[in-house]
């Protein structure tokens, strides 16, 4: 069952390892950033609750690992959230599944 996402549109890039990312960049006014930063929350929850235990540095045999960033713009006023999710393949293909991403 895939759940649709309302601000968080990913991008998705492979490395020469088969370990794949997603990038997704939502730039809201400071009213919905609690929405977004709700999609985000969705998401690593779900990463968590699926592969428990298992989130580091690919790199060291982790299956997942993420980035979340948030600047703030003052003209116009917007926030800026970034999510980045690098994982394996196994990560990758359940995370497109979940979330209905292509």
């Amino acid at each position: 069952m895939s759940t649709t996402l309302r601000y968080l549109d990913f991008d998705y890039s492979e490395d020469t390892e088969d370990h794949g990312t997603f990038d997704a960049m939502a730039s809201t006014p400071p009213e919905r950033t609690p929405e977004v930063e709700a999609e985000i929350a969705q998401v690593l929850a779900w990463a968590e609750a699926t592969f428990p235990g298992t989130r580091g540095a690919l790199d060291d045999g982790a299956m997942w690992d993420c980035d979340v960033q948030r600047t703030r713009e003052d003209n116009p006023r917007l926030d800026t959230l970034t999510l980045s999710l690098s994982g394996t393949a196994d990560f990758c293909a359940a995370l497109r599944e979940r979330f209905g991403l292509d």
